[in-house]
């Protein structure tokens, strides 16, 4: 990939360098996406998006086009992490999908960390399934998964019961769904949770060595 696939937002010499991906369905400059790089870009840490090739061509062509399949996926974040400069120098992670995907690549390629937000551990209604977490119970990368607590994608009745890598640590935003909006009765607000969101993440960046 070259640099113009990409969106900086922070300070170039800051110690760390975060890269997310976006989810399935929103492109990486989406209000969403927006509102967490300016919590957390700055100079203490640089914030770099990119987007899968069948988001770059929907935004290309203006069409809807479902996601790549996961081995297009999963070499486009090989590609990313190499073109800036290997995982040693990099934290990443996503929105969903793009957290799934790097959880899948992290190890492999050394990263400093990774963080996802709002991790998809099954598909709605599919609890059984455990295919999208065999990886987790056994990765070595700190990690950190920011799930919302009504969460269809893996709620914390289901997830609490998982087995996972101790490496691996859950943060809960209560009343939070997928994308951590305010349940009606929560008493809070998504500017509330998305604020929750950012400073669990803030404090983890703080704990990985710089």
């Amino acid at each position: 990939m070259n640099s113009g696939e990409f969106k900086f937002d922070g300070s170039a010499s800051a110690p760390l360098t975060l890269v997310l991906a976006h989810g399935a369905r929103a492109p990486m400059d989406s209000p969403f996406m927006e509102e967490i790089v300016r919590g957390l870009a700055g100079t203490e840490c640089r914030v770099v998006r990119f987007e899968f090739p069948y988001m770059r061509a929907r935004r290309e062509h203006g069409r809807p086009k479902a996601p790549d399949r996961e081995p297009v996926l999963v070499d486009c974040w090989r590609a990313v992490v190499e073109s800036l400069g290997g995982g040693q120098r990099l934290v990443i992670g996503g929105k969903s999908l793009g957290g799934r995907i790097a959880s899948m690549i992290a190890d492999e390629c050394g990263v400093r960390g990774l963080i996802c937000l709002g991790y998809p551990f099954h598909p709605p209604g599919r609890v059984s399934s455990d295919s999208r977490i065999r990886h987790l119970k056994s990765i070595e990368t700190p990690t950190l998964i920011v799930q919302g607590s009504r969460d269809r994608f893996g709620g914390r009745a289901e997830v609490e019961k998982y087995v996972l890598s101790s490496r691996v640590q859950i943060a809960w935003i209560e009343g939070g769904d997928h994308s951590f909006r305010a349940h009606a009765g929560s008493g809070r607000t998504d500017q509330q949770n998305l604020a929750a969101v950012i400073e669990v993440v803030r404090l983890f960046l703080a704990t990985l060595p710089h």
